[in-house]
């Protein structure tokens, strides 16, 4: 069975931090590519950064420079390294797979930035 867990989410004031952390268990791990998605209210889910398992990385425009994403293929971990947080970047934060059993998403966990 095919597993994603979120953690790390949280309130946070502007400018701060966070880091994001994903568990995967169920298939081999560092073949795939990962990534994490965020979903404010009335707002469709959208691509925030996502990593191949040969450590390729690609993030959207409004986080570049701000986040990283990184991976580590013995734990079986996915993180997201959030700095210069902004209100806007509230919202909840989902960790995805894609593997060849098709994608998978974690539970999700909140990310609140206050101004």
């Amino acid at each position: 069975q095919v597993q994603l867990v979120e953690s790390g989410g949280g309130l946070v004031q502007s400018g701060g931090s966070l880091r994001l952390s994903c568990s995967f268990s169920g298939l081999n791990f560092p073949d795939y590519l990962m990534g994490w998605y965020r979903q404010a209210p009335e707002k469709q889910r959208e691509l925030v950064a996502d990593i191949t398992g040969g450590g390729t990385t690609n993030y959207v425009d409004s986080v570049k420079g701000r986040f990283t994403i990184s991976r580590d293929n013995v734990k079986n971990t996915i993180y997201l390294e959030m700095n210069s947080l902004r209100p806007e970047d509230t919202a909840a934060y989902y960790c995805r797979a894609n593997t060849f059993m098709g994608t998978f998403w974690g539970q999700g966990t909140q990310v609140t930035v206050s101004s």
